[in-house]
């Protein structure tokens, strides 16, 4: 870890490390843009982790470049003292406080902004749609100021570095690519053309803020789009930035078009980004920022020392673990709890309007999560050993309680061991492998290959029980599920007894696409079943738009608004939308059409007068993400 640690000196600033938290939504921040102690609690929780640098997540430099009504702001004075409340939190916890200045441009809406969105062409975001309004160059020179204006609020509330977001499809992105810019003045054309803004931008932040300042600029290298930059672009752009005063860019990729680039889902390679980042530092002359699904300090350590960029960029790494640099430094590697890039940051963002994470229920939440020692100690009886239980047991423990945890099973991970046995979900492990730990850690007594009845309950004597029974899948009932040519769920993904052949999926929910996924990389022809008009509803949508790349490559068939009525010899039959019956001929048919949970031994316990708790799927089968929360919960008061 000699390179990841070594110190950074960027002009008047030294980075202990070379660990950078990025600007990273959280969205954290009370309607209006208003900073609050639960804002101040996430960021100084992630400097107090030991990052060299954290950046503010973007702050928005005019009312009509906002993307959320609570997202971070900069376009006003009252804005600066609870940003200068930020900057003095994380400076405080030993990290260079920096800030991201932006403007969606056109990926916004007229929902948050209350106007047409603003574009450098009348052309409607890809993701968003909606009508744009092209801006005139009277109102180009209006943001340039406001750019500059945002910068020097930035300053005086105690930043030490700014950052222009020059990426992923906001405006400066739009007006840089051809992909998004079709003016024929002097803001769109030619490369150069289309670079003025930006220019523009920084030489009025260098005259606001003077040189002594660092001034970062975030792009994306590549868009992947026709007419998107490419790695060439990108370097004649910031060779004429660095002319106008950038001394640092951040490397990254993708727009509204692309944005599994942007927020990489666990099929991407980790460090996907760092050859782009390469190239880059290669050919001009400023420090190199890479960033893309860099979840493993020793994958960190490796980019510095193979020369491809002088920061790394560990974004979603900090929110699963803010202790990530502590522990790399330390040498305490199998403590790190490792971001799985499920996208659930990113989801929960769409659907809750805040940041949340499968693997780490405290973010967000990292003051009324803090644990109390457990007063007084009790005896604490866990049963099952999936993510639910696992959660449960240690955290419990932590508190001072006396835990023991019971597994039917010879191995611990529950439904989620078996679903990582699809190559792209194998991460999955990282996180079972880092709740095994932090049992030993915490001192929990397990007991594997042990079922859990009333007797051993009560031979134990448990002040306390939490079950986590989990859930089985559920088999429809239509005719035939007896045949053998039906196979279970499980083994079929733990590949026990696995035949090639052609396969119906029954279900096209997340579990039912990721099993046919699993089918055809085994050389399986595979069709899937799906009684709705709609497949992979419950995906997370950039997971889900990478996911049916993949399986359209491998040529899976979707047969949507089709019911299962019976299971034959030679495969299914299924009701049409029209109600006409139609024979599926298949090799194997394997459901996944959902879970039901294993509630009964919570019913029993009830009768022992033992108060009893349950965790996760034996509620409600749902997500991991929801066991995992649900355990640090119980752990917390039990």
């Amino acid at each position: 870890m000699n390179n990841l640690f070594a110190p950074f000196q960027l002009k008047n600033l030294r980075l202990k490390n070379r660990i950078v938290m990025p600007s990273l939504a959280s969205f954290l921040f009370e309607e209006g843009g208003v900073v609050t102690d639960r804002t101040i609690a996430h960021y100084r929780r992630r400097a107090a982790g030991g990052p060299g640098m954290v950046i503010v997540e973007a702050c928005a430099v005019s009312p009509e470049g906002l993307v959320s009504t609570h997202q971070a702001r900069i376009y006003d004075d009252r804005f600066i003292p609870g940003l200068s409340r930020l900057a003095s939190a994380m400076k405080n916890e030993g990290a260079v406080p920096a800030v991201q200045i932006h403007h969606a441009g056109r990926q916004t809406s007229e929902r948050v902004i209350r106007q047409r969105p603003v574009s450098p062409s009348p052309l409607p975001c890809p993701s968003i749609k909606g009508e744009v309004a092209a801006l005139d160059q009277g109102a180009i020179r209006t943001l340039v100021r406001q750019f500059g204006d945002a910068a020097d609020r930035a300053v005086r509330a105690g930043f030490e570095l700014i950052e222009i977001h020059g990426a992923h499809g906001y405006l400066i992105n739009q007006f840089l690519s051809a992909f998004s810019n079709i003016r024929d003045d002097e803001y769109g054309g030619g490369l150069t053309r289309r670079n003025r803004f930006a220019r523009e931008v920084v030489e009025e932040i260098r005259r606001r803020i003077g040189h002594p300042h660092p001034l970062s600029f975030k792009i994306s290298a590549q868009e992947f789009v026709p007419d998107g930059l490419t790695v060439g672009d990108s370097i004649r752009i910031l060779k004429q930035l660095v002319e106008m005063g950038i001394d640092i860019v951040q490397v990254s990729a993708g727009n509204d078009a692309t944005p599994e680039w942007i927020c990489q889902p666990m099929f991407m390679e980790k460090a996907c980004l760092s050859e782009s980042a390469a190239q880059i530092r290669t050919a001009i002359r400023i420090p190199v920022m890479t960033v893309g699904r860099i979840n493993d300090p020793v994958i960190a350590d490796s980019i510095i020392a193979d020369g491809l960029a002088d920061l790394v960029c560990m974004g979603r790494g900090l929110l699963a673990d803010p202790d990530m640099p502590i522990k790399a430094a330390e040498g305490r590697f199998d403590e790190i709890r490792k971001c799985i890039a499920c996208n659930t940051c990113m989801a929960s963002i769409f659907r809750k309007g805040h940041v949340e994470c499968l693997v780490n229920p405290t973010l967000g939440r990292e003051t009324e999560m803090e644990l109390t020692p457990a007063n007084p100690p009790k005896k604490v009886m866990v049963v099952g050993g999936g993510p639910g239980g696992l959660n449960a047991a240690w955290i419990a423990a932590l508190r001072g309680h006396h835990v023991e945890l019971f597994e039917k099973e010879p191995e611990f991970g529950g439904l989620l061991r078996v679903g990582a046995k699809p190559s792209h979900k194998r991460e999955l492990l990282s996180l079972i492998a880092f709740q095994v730990t932090q049992l030993r850690k915490s001192g929990v007594s397990w007991h594997l290959n042990v079922k859990v009845d009333l007797e051993i309950i009560k031979e134990a004597a448990p002040d306390v029980v939490i079950v986590a029974a989990g859930s089985i899948p559920i088999v429809p009932e239509v005719d035939g599920v007896e045949k053998p040519i039906v196979a279970d769920l499980y083994n079929v993904l733990r590949d026990n007894q696995m035949e090639t052949g052609h396969y119906l999926v029954v279900g096209a929910g997340a579990t039912g696409c990721e099993t046919a996924l699993h089918l055809a990389r085994r050389g399986c022809r595979v069709t899937v079943l799906e009684a709705l008009d709609g497949t992979g509803l419950n995906i997370e949508t950039i997971t889900r738009k990478v996911l049916f790349q993949r399986l359209k490559s491998r040529s899976v068939i979707f047969m949507v608004n089709h019911r299962l009525v019976r299971v034959v010899d030679e495969g299914a039959v299924a009701l049409d939308g029209n109600g006409r019956e139609k024979i599926i001929l298949a090799d194997k048919i394997v459901f996944a059409v959902g879970n039901s949970p294993r509630n009964g031994l919570y019913q029993r316990i009830k009768s022992l007068d033992i108060p009893v708790y349950q965790v996760g799927d034996c509620v409600n089968p749902g997500s991991a993400q929801t066991a995992i929360f649900e355990g640090a919960e119980i752990g917390r008061i039990v």
